[in-house]
Protein backbone atom coordinates (compact mmCIF):
# COMPACT_ATOMS: atom_id res chain seq x y z
CA UNK A 1 0.00 0.00 0.00
CA UNK A 2 0.99 3.71 -0.53
CA UNK A 3 1.93 5.42 2.31
CA UNK A 4 -0.63 7.69 3.99
CA UNK A 5 -0.95 10.96 2.17
CA UNK A 6 0.10 9.15 -1.02
CA UNK A 7 -1.83 7.49 -3.89
CA UNK A 8 -0.55 5.51 -6.59
CA UNK A 9 0.26 1.93 -7.51
CA UNK A 10 3.46 0.91 -5.20
CA UNK A 11 3.89 -1.96 -7.32
CA UNK A 12 5.83 0.26 -9.70
CA UNK A 13 8.77 2.73 -8.89
CA UNK A 14 7.72 6.01 -8.07
CA UNK A 15 4.51 5.06 -8.23
CA UNK A 16 3.05 6.50 -5.14
CA UNK A 17 2.79 10.04 -5.57
CA UNK A 18 1.83 12.81 -2.62
CA UNK A 19 -1.93 14.05 -2.45
CA UNK A 20 -0.96 17.28 -1.42
CA UNK A 21 0.77 20.35 -3.04
CA UNK A 22 0.44 23.44 -1.43
CA UNK A 23 1.64 26.94 -3.64
CA UNK A 24 1.70 30.44 -2.92
CA UNK A 25 -1.07 31.29 -5.79
CA UNK A 26 -1.45 28.87 -8.34
CA UNK A 27 -0.87 30.09 -12.11
CA UNK A 28 -2.05 28.63 -15.71
CA UNK A 29 1.54 27.00 -15.58
CA UNK A 30 0.84 25.78 -12.68
CA UNK A 31 -2.34 23.97 -13.37
CA UNK A 32 -0.71 22.23 -16.69
CA UNK A 33 2.20 20.75 -14.23
CA UNK A 34 -0.45 18.90 -11.54
CA UNK A 35 -2.41 18.02 -15.27
CA UNK A 36 0.92 16.00 -15.97
CA UNK A 37 1.07 14.94 -12.54
CA UNK A 38 -1.88 13.57 -12.31
CA UNK A 39 -2.50 11.64 -15.49
CA UNK A 40 1.60 10.10 -15.43
CA UNK A 41 0.67 8.80 -12.13
CA UNK A 42 -2.65 7.76 -13.14
CA UNK A 43 -4.06 9.99 -10.15
CA UNK A 44 -7.52 11.39 -10.91
CA UNK A 45 -7.31 15.56 -11.49
CA UNK A 46 -10.24 15.54 -8.38
CA UNK A 47 -8.30 13.45 -6.17
CA UNK A 48 -5.07 16.15 -5.84
CA UNK A 49 -5.81 18.86 -3.29
CA UNK A 50 -4.39 21.33 -4.85
CA UNK A 51 -4.08 24.45 -2.04
CA UNK A 52 -3.48 28.07 -2.69
CA UNK A 53 -1.06 28.84 0.05
CA UNK A 54 -0.71 33.28 1.27
CA UNK A 55 1.59 32.55 4.55
CA UNK A 56 4.30 30.46 4.50
CA UNK A 57 4.22 27.30 2.67
CA UNK A 58 6.84 24.04 3.22
CA UNK A 59 5.83 20.82 1.37
CA UNK A 60 6.61 17.56 3.49
CA UNK A 61 6.13 14.09 2.47
CA UNK A 62 2.27 13.35 1.71
CA UNK A 63 1.46 16.52 3.17
CA UNK A 64 1.88 20.56 3.57
CA UNK A 65 2.51 22.89 5.83
CA UNK A 66 1.16 26.69 5.95
CA UNK A 67 1.28 29.22 8.51
CA UNK A 68 1.07 33.34 8.51
CA UNK A 69 4.03 34.81 8.77
CA UNK A 70 5.15 35.71 12.23
CA UNK A 71 3.54 38.73 14.12
CA UNK A 72 0.04 38.44 11.92
CA UNK A 73 -2.60 35.83 12.51
CA UNK A 74 -5.38 34.74 10.28
CA UNK A 75 -6.18 32.28 7.73
CA UNK A 76 -3.23 31.73 5.81
CA UNK A 77 -5.28 30.18 2.67
CA UNK A 78 -7.18 33.59 1.82
CA UNK A 79 -5.48 36.21 -0.09
CA UNK A 80 -4.57 39.22 2.73
CA UNK A 81 -6.07 36.62 5.22
CA UNK A 82 -2.89 37.05 7.25
CA UNK A 83 -3.02 40.41 9.09
CA UNK A 84 -1.59 42.18 12.49
CA UNK A 85 -3.67 42.92 15.64
CA UNK A 86 -4.25 46.20 14.95
CA UNK A 87 -5.58 45.46 11.16
CA UNK A 88 -8.43 43.00 12.71
CA UNK A 89 -10.77 45.26 13.25
CA UNK A 90 -10.33 46.74 9.53
CA UNK A 91 -10.60 43.63 8.60
CA UNK A 92 -13.15 43.11 10.27
CA UNK A 93 -15.13 45.73 8.51
CA UNK A 94 -13.98 44.77 5.20
CA UNK A 95 -14.93 41.40 5.83
CA UNK A 96 -18.28 42.63 7.16
CA UNK A 97 -18.75 45.14 3.65
CA UNK A 98 -17.73 42.32 1.38
CA UNK A 99 -20.17 39.87 2.55
CA UNK A 100 -23.09 42.45 2.81
CA UNK A 101 -22.52 43.21 -1.12
CA UNK A 102 -22.40 39.52 -1.86
CA UNK A 103 -25.65 39.00 0.03
CA UNK A 104 -26.98 42.20 -1.40
CA UNK A 105 -25.84 40.59 -5.22
CA UNK A 106 -27.76 37.48 -4.48
CA UNK A 107 -31.00 39.09 -3.09
CA UNK A 108 -31.23 41.21 -6.23
CA UNK A 109 -30.59 38.41 -8.95
CA UNK A 110 -32.96 36.23 -6.51
CA UNK A 111 -35.72 39.08 -6.37
CA UNK A 112 -35.67 39.43 -9.94
CA UNK A 113 -35.27 35.39 -10.87
CA UNK A 114 -38.74 35.79 -8.11
CA UNK A 115 -40.15 38.82 -10.20
CA UNK A 116 -39.73 36.82 -13.44
CA UNK A 117 -41.82 33.58 -12.30
CA UNK A 118 -44.44 35.65 -10.73
CA UNK A 119 -44.83 37.74 -14.22
CA UNK A 120 -44.70 34.52 -16.37
CA UNK A 121 -47.44 33.21 -13.77
CA UNK A 122 -49.43 35.94 -13.95
CA UNK A 123 -49.35 36.31 -17.88
CA UNK A 124 -50.42 32.76 -17.98
CA UNK A 125 -53.36 33.45 -15.80
CA UNK A 126 -54.15 36.67 -17.64
CA UNK A 127 -54.18 34.77 -20.73
CA UNK A 128 -56.55 31.71 -19.45
CA UNK A 129 -58.73 34.75 -17.99
CA UNK A 130 -59.12 36.32 -21.51
CA UNK A 131 -59.60 32.95 -23.23
CA UNK A 132 -62.94 32.47 -20.96
CA UNK A 133 -63.96 35.96 -21.23
CA UNK A 134 -64.04 36.07 -25.12
CA UNK A 135 -65.72 33.11 -25.35
CA UNK A 136 -62.71 31.04 -26.36
CA UNK A 137 -63.75 27.64 -24.56
CA UNK A 138 -67.17 28.13 -26.53
CA UNK A 139 -64.58 28.38 -29.76
CA UNK A 140 -63.09 24.91 -28.75
CA UNK A 141 -66.47 23.21 -28.46
CA UNK A 142 -67.10 24.05 -31.68
CA UNK A 143 -63.97 23.34 -32.75
CA UNK A 144 -64.08 19.41 -31.18
CA UNK A 145 -66.84 19.12 -33.92
CA UNK A 146 -64.79 20.11 -37.19
CA UNK A 147 -61.27 18.70 -36.28
CA UNK A 148 -60.24 19.67 -40.04
CA UNK A 149 -60.43 23.46 -39.10
CA UNK A 150 -59.35 22.79 -35.37
CA UNK A 151 -55.85 23.39 -35.68
CA UNK A 152 -56.11 26.72 -37.68
CA UNK A 153 -58.96 28.30 -35.36
CA UNK A 154 -56.39 29.27 -32.15
CA UNK A 155 -53.19 30.60 -32.72
CA UNK A 156 -50.51 31.82 -30.19
CA UNK A 157 -49.76 35.42 -29.56
CA UNK A 158 -46.12 34.03 -30.13
CA UNK A 159 -46.88 33.38 -33.67
CA UNK A 160 -48.98 36.23 -35.00
CA UNK A 161 -46.35 38.19 -33.46
CA UNK A 162 -43.35 36.80 -35.76
CA UNK A 163 -45.73 36.39 -38.53
CA UNK A 164 -46.03 40.62 -38.55
CA UNK A 165 -42.41 40.77 -37.83
CA UNK A 166 -43.46 42.02 -34.08
CA UNK A 167 -46.74 44.22 -35.72
CA UNK A 168 -44.31 46.54 -37.94
CA UNK A 169 -45.61 49.62 -39.10
CA UNK A 170 -45.06 48.64 -42.23
CA UNK A 171 -47.30 45.83 -42.17
CA UNK A 172 -50.27 47.90 -41.46
CA UNK A 173 -52.63 47.18 -44.26
CA UNK A 174 -55.16 49.70 -42.78
CA UNK A 175 -57.49 50.30 -39.84
CA UNK A 176 -60.41 52.21 -38.77
CA UNK A 177 -61.98 53.44 -35.44
CA UNK A 178 -62.09 49.59 -33.88
CA UNK A 179 -58.49 48.45 -34.53
CA UNK A 180 -55.08 48.22 -37.22
CA UNK A 181 -55.27 45.05 -39.68
CA UNK A 182 -51.35 44.03 -40.49
CA UNK A 183 -50.55 41.57 -43.24
CA UNK A 184 -49.13 38.39 -42.02
CA UNK A 185 -47.26 35.36 -43.20
CA UNK A 186 -47.89 32.30 -40.68
CA UNK A 187 -45.23 29.41 -40.37
CA UNK A 188 -47.37 27.20 -42.95
CA UNK A 189 -46.61 30.26 -45.48
CA UNK A 190 -50.09 31.44 -45.32
CA UNK A 191 -51.04 34.97 -45.96
CA UNK A 192 -53.54 36.46 -43.84
CA UNK A 193 -54.81 39.79 -42.44
CA UNK A 194 -54.30 40.75 -38.71
CA UNK A 195 -56.53 42.64 -36.75
CA UNK A 196 -55.31 44.06 -33.57
CA UNK A 197 -57.97 45.93 -31.65
CA UNK A 198 -57.28 48.92 -30.13
CA UNK A 199 -59.75 49.75 -26.82
CA UNK A 200 -61.77 46.82 -24.62
CA UNK A 201 -65.51 47.87 -24.42
CA UNK A 202 -66.23 45.23 -21.46
CA UNK A 203 -69.97 46.02 -21.93
CA UNK A 204 -70.18 44.67 -25.47
CA UNK A 205 -67.47 41.46 -24.29
CA UNK A 206 -70.34 40.40 -22.41
CA UNK A 207 -73.00 40.68 -24.92
CA UNK A 208 -71.20 39.67 -28.05
CA UNK A 209 -67.54 38.81 -29.46
CA UNK A 210 -66.74 42.00 -30.28
CA UNK A 211 -63.54 42.49 -31.57
CA UNK A 212 -61.11 44.02 -28.73
CA UNK A 213 -57.59 43.90 -27.83
CA UNK A 214 -57.79 41.43 -25.84
CA UNK A 215 -58.19 38.71 -29.21
CA UNK A 216 -55.99 39.47 -32.12
CA UNK A 217 -58.87 38.61 -34.92
CA UNK A 218 -56.77 36.57 -37.73
CA UNK A 219 -58.88 36.71 -41.07
CA UNK A 220 -58.16 35.77 -44.71
CA UNK A 221 -56.33 37.40 -46.53
CA UNK A 222 -58.07 39.35 -49.47
CA UNK A 223 -56.04 40.40 -52.01
CA UNK A 224 -58.24 42.75 -54.35
CA UNK A 225 -58.63 45.29 -52.13
CA UNK A 226 -62.52 46.74 -51.11
CA UNK A 227 -65.26 48.11 -53.37
CA UNK A 228 -64.83 51.52 -51.87
CA UNK A 229 -61.32 51.45 -54.10
CA UNK A 230 -62.56 49.65 -57.12
CA UNK A 231 -65.53 52.40 -57.39
CA UNK A 232 -62.76 55.43 -56.16
CA UNK A 233 -60.12 54.57 -58.75
CA UNK A 234 -59.47 57.26 -60.78
CA UNK A 235 -59.73 55.62 -64.02
CA UNK A 236 -62.34 56.31 -66.14
CA UNK A 237 -63.98 52.88 -66.63
CA UNK A 238 -64.28 50.81 -62.75
CA UNK A 239 -66.23 47.76 -62.07
CA UNK A 240 -68.67 46.00 -64.83
CA UNK A 241 -71.83 47.04 -64.38
CA UNK A 242 -72.56 43.01 -64.44
CA UNK A 243 -70.02 42.91 -61.32
CA UNK A 244 -71.88 45.63 -59.53
CA UNK A 245 -74.91 43.69 -60.00
CA UNK A 246 -73.88 40.39 -58.87
CA UNK A 247 -71.74 42.53 -55.90
CA UNK A 248 -75.12 44.25 -54.75
CA UNK A 249 -76.26 40.55 -54.82
CA UNK A 250 -74.19 39.04 -52.68
CA UNK A 251 -73.79 41.77 -50.23
CA UNK A 252 -77.56 41.56 -49.82
CA UNK A 253 -77.24 37.64 -49.53
CA UNK A 254 -74.83 38.30 -46.42
CA UNK A 255 -76.76 40.99 -44.48
CA UNK A 256 -80.07 38.98 -45.02
CA UNK A 257 -77.77 35.89 -43.18
CA UNK A 258 -77.13 37.81 -40.67
CA UNK A 259 -80.36 39.22 -39.90
CA UNK A 260 -82.51 35.85 -40.64
CA UNK A 261 -80.56 32.91 -40.74
CA UNK A 262 -77.95 33.00 -38.02
CA UNK A 263 -78.64 31.73 -34.58
CA UNK A 264 -78.77 35.42 -33.32
CA UNK A 265 -80.18 38.10 -35.05
CA UNK A 266 -76.74 40.39 -36.01
CA UNK A 267 -76.68 43.79 -36.71
CA UNK A 268 -73.63 44.94 -38.77
CA UNK A 269 -73.84 48.34 -37.81
CA UNK A 270 -70.90 49.63 -40.39
CA UNK A 271 -72.18 48.49 -43.79
CA UNK A 272 -70.09 50.34 -46.01
CA UNK A 273 -68.28 49.98 -49.48
CA UNK A 274 -65.06 50.23 -47.54
CA UNK A 275 -65.82 47.41 -45.70
CA UNK A 276 -67.46 45.17 -48.71
CA UNK A 277 -63.67 43.14 -49.60
CA UNK A 278 -63.03 41.74 -52.77
CA UNK A 279 -61.61 38.20 -53.60
CA UNK A 280 -59.76 37.33 -56.75
CA UNK A 281 -62.76 36.46 -58.43
CA UNK A 282 -64.11 39.71 -57.36
CA UNK A 283 -66.45 37.54 -54.63
CA UNK A 284 -68.13 39.60 -52.29
CA UNK A 285 -66.49 39.45 -48.47
CA UNK A 286 -68.33 41.42 -45.85
CA UNK A 287 -65.99 42.18 -43.08
CA UNK A 288 -65.29 44.50 -40.07
CA UNK A 289 -67.96 43.49 -37.56
CA UNK A 290 -66.59 45.75 -34.70
CA UNK A 291 -69.62 47.90 -34.39
CA UNK A 292 -71.62 44.63 -35.06
CA UNK A 293 -74.53 43.76 -32.04
CA UNK A 294 -76.78 40.98 -31.63
CA UNK A 295 -80.49 41.62 -31.11
CA UNK A 296 -82.49 38.87 -29.15
CA UNK A 297 -85.13 36.99 -30.74
CA UNK A 298 -88.03 38.79 -28.62
CA UNK A 299 -86.91 41.73 -29.38
CA UNK A 300 -86.49 44.25 -32.73
CA UNK A 301 -84.25 46.37 -31.73
CA UNK A 302 -82.60 48.42 -29.08
CA UNK A 303 -81.42 51.71 -27.77
CA UNK A 304 -77.40 52.19 -27.55
CA UNK A 305 -75.00 54.63 -28.30
CA UNK A 306 -74.78 55.44 -32.24
CA UNK A 307 -72.26 54.45 -34.02
CA UNK A 308 -71.47 54.38 -37.83
CA UNK A 309 -69.97 56.50 -40.48
CA UNK A 310 -71.38 59.55 -41.82
CA UNK A 311 -72.79 58.97 -45.40
CA UNK A 312 -74.19 55.45 -44.54
CA UNK A 313 -75.68 56.54 -40.98
CA UNK A 314 -79.11 55.72 -40.85
CA UNK A 315 -80.91 59.28 -39.85
CA UNK A 316 -83.80 57.60 -38.02
CA UNK A 317 -81.02 55.86 -36.03
CA UNK A 318 -78.92 58.88 -35.58
CA UNK A 319 -81.58 60.96 -34.02
CA UNK A 320 -83.21 58.59 -31.91
CA UNK A 321 -80.28 55.99 -30.96
CA UNK A 322 -82.74 52.83 -31.62
CA UNK A 323 -80.98 50.67 -33.32
CA UNK A 324 -83.13 48.23 -35.39
CA UNK A 325 -82.26 45.59 -38.69
CA UNK A 326 -83.64 48.48 -41.00
CA UNK A 327 -80.41 50.94 -40.02
CA UNK A 328 -77.80 48.42 -41.97
CA UNK A 329 -80.73 48.27 -44.74
CA UNK A 330 -80.00 52.35 -45.23
CA UNK A 331 -77.05 51.65 -45.47
CA UNK A 332 -77.40 48.89 -48.17
CA UNK A 333 -79.54 51.31 -49.93
CA UNK A 334 -76.35 53.71 -49.94
CA UNK A 335 -73.67 51.33 -51.25
CA UNK A 336 -76.64 50.41 -54.19
CA UNK A 337 -76.94 54.72 -54.86
CA UNK A 338 -72.72 54.57 -54.39
CA UNK A 339 -73.11 51.79 -57.25
CA UNK A 340 -74.55 53.28 -59.88
CA UNK A 341 -73.26 56.98 -59.17
CA UNK A 342 -69.56 56.55 -58.95
CA UNK A 343 -70.45 59.16 -55.65
CA UNK A 344 -68.67 59.16 -52.28
CA UNK A 345 -71.08 59.25 -49.55
CA UNK A 346 -69.04 60.78 -47.07
CA UNK A 347 -67.82 63.59 -48.83
CA UNK A 348 -70.20 63.90 -51.81
CA UNK A 349 -72.46 67.27 -51.59
CA UNK A 350 -74.76 68.88 -54.98
CA UNK A 351 -74.17 72.12 -56.58
CA UNK A 352 -76.99 73.12 -53.28
CA UNK A 353 -74.93 71.41 -50.84
CA UNK A 354 -77.64 68.31 -50.40
CA UNK A 355 -76.41 65.04 -49.66
CA UNK A 356 -75.64 61.94 -52.04
CA UNK A 357 -78.86 60.38 -50.88
CA UNK A 358 -80.84 63.55 -51.47
CA UNK A 359 -79.45 64.31 -54.26
CA UNK A 360 -80.15 61.52 -55.91
CA UNK A 361 -83.79 60.48 -54.71
CA UNK A 362 -84.48 63.94 -55.75
CA UNK A 363 -83.37 63.33 -59.25
CA UNK A 364 -85.22 59.71 -59.78
CA UNK A 365 -88.36 61.82 -58.45
CA UNK A 366 -87.76 64.34 -60.86
CA UNK A 367 -87.14 61.60 -64.14
CA UNK A 368 -83.50 63.37 -64.21
CA UNK A 369 -81.42 60.43 -62.69
CA UNK A 370 -79.53 59.93 -65.75
CA UNK A 371 -77.81 63.37 -64.65
CA UNK A 372 -75.92 61.18 -61.70
CA UNK A 373 -75.24 58.11 -63.05
CA UNK A 374 -72.17 57.08 -63.87
CA UNK A 375 -71.26 57.44 -67.45
CA UNK A 376 -70.11 53.31 -67.92
CA UNK A 377 -73.79 52.52 -65.67
CA UNK A 378 -75.57 54.36 -68.64
CA UNK A 379 -73.61 52.73 -71.59
CA UNK A 380 -73.64 48.93 -69.97
CA UNK A 381 -76.64 49.03 -67.96
CA UNK A 382 -80.20 48.06 -69.66
CA UNK A 383 -83.87 48.56 -67.90
CA UNK A 384 -82.49 46.69 -64.91
CA UNK A 385 -80.74 50.31 -63.67
CA UNK A 386 -83.69 52.07 -63.11
CA UNK A 387 -85.09 49.04 -61.39
CA UNK A 388 -82.24 49.02 -58.71
CA UNK A 389 -82.26 53.08 -58.66
CA UNK A 390 -86.04 52.69 -57.00
CA UNK A 391 -85.32 49.83 -54.63
CA UNK A 392 -82.13 51.96 -53.52
CA UNK A 393 -84.80 54.89 -52.96
CA UNK A 394 -87.25 52.12 -51.15
CA UNK A 395 -84.13 51.21 -48.83
CA UNK A 396 -83.13 55.03 -48.16
CA UNK A 397 -86.51 55.92 -46.69
CA UNK A 398 -86.59 58.14 -43.91
CA UNK A 399 -88.99 56.31 -41.26
CA UNK A 400 -87.66 52.66 -40.85
CA UNK A 401 -90.35 50.68 -41.10
CA UNK A 402 -91.43 51.73 -44.41
CA UNK A 403 -88.16 50.38 -45.35
CA UNK A 404 -88.33 46.58 -46.79
CA UNK A 405 -86.53 44.09 -44.85
CA UNK A 406 -82.56 42.81 -46.25
CA UNK A 407 -84.36 39.62 -46.62
CA UNK A 408 -87.09 40.69 -48.75
CA UNK A 409 -84.54 43.11 -50.42
CA UNK A 410 -82.33 39.58 -51.39
CA UNK A 411 -85.38 38.28 -52.99
CA UNK A 412 -86.00 41.27 -55.51
CA UNK A 413 -82.31 41.94 -56.52
CA UNK A 414 -82.08 38.62 -57.33
CA UNK A 415 -85.71 38.52 -59.17
CA UNK A 416 -83.96 41.38 -61.26
CA UNK A 417 -80.31 40.01 -61.37
CA UNK A 418 -81.82 36.65 -63.02
CA UNK A 419 -83.96 39.05 -65.50
CA UNK A 420 -80.62 41.06 -66.29
CA UNK A 421 -79.18 37.67 -67.40
CA UNK A 422 -82.15 36.08 -69.16
CA UNK A 423 -82.47 39.35 -71.09
CA UNK A 424 -78.31 38.98 -72.17
CA UNK A 425 -78.43 35.38 -73.51
CA UNK A 426 -79.19 34.51 -76.78
CA UNK A 427 -82.88 33.39 -76.05
CA UNK A 428 -83.99 36.95 -75.24
CA UNK A 429 -85.13 38.36 -78.87
CA UNK A 430 -84.54 42.40 -79.32
CA UNK A 431 -88.58 42.48 -79.01
CA UNK A 432 -88.40 41.26 -75.79
CA UNK A 433 -86.07 42.95 -74.51
CA UNK A 434 -87.28 46.72 -75.49
CA UNK A 435 -90.57 45.70 -73.61
CA UNK A 436 -88.75 44.86 -70.53
CA UNK A 437 -86.62 48.12 -70.27
CA UNK A 438 -89.92 50.30 -71.48
CA UNK A 439 -91.86 48.57 -68.89
CA UNK A 440 -89.24 49.63 -66.22
CA UNK A 441 -89.02 52.82 -67.72
CA UNK A 442 -92.21 53.88 -67.06
CA UNK A 443 -91.80 53.52 -63.32
CA UNK A 444 -89.32 56.16 -63.02
CA UNK A 445 -90.47 58.64 -60.67
CA UNK A 446 -91.99 59.62 -57.09
CA UNK A 447 -93.89 61.56 -54.58
CA UNK A 448 -92.78 64.42 -53.17
CA UNK A 449 -92.94 63.82 -50.08
CA UNK A 450 -90.29 61.11 -50.44
CA UNK A 451 -87.68 63.52 -51.41
CA UNK A 452 -88.55 65.66 -48.98
CA UNK A 453 -88.21 63.43 -46.55
CA UNK A 454 -84.22 63.16 -47.13
CA UNK A 455 -83.67 66.41 -46.75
Amino acid sequence: MCDQGYQGNPYLAQGCQALYYAYTGISQRMKILFFFISMSARIPINALVIAQCFGNCTNLPGKFLCLCPKGTSGDPYTRNGCVAPHDLDTGLIIGLGAGSGEMLLVLVIGSIFVIRIIQRRRKKRMRLWFFKQNRGQLLQQQMCQRADIAERMILPLEQLEKATNNFDKARELGGGGHGTVYKGILSSLHVVAIKKSKIVIQREIDEFINETEVPLLVYEFISNGTLHNHLHMKASLSLSWKDRLRIAVEISKALSYLHSLASTPIIHRDVKSPNILLDDNLTVKLSDFGASRYVPIDQTGMDTTVQGTFGYLDPMYHSTGHLTEKSDVYSFGVILIELLTRKKPVSYRSPQGHSLVYHFVSLLSEGNLTRILDPQVLKEGGGEVVDIALLAKMCVKAISKDRPTMRQVEIMLESIHAAKEYASSDDMTDESEDGYISRNDLSVGGKSEDVASHQ
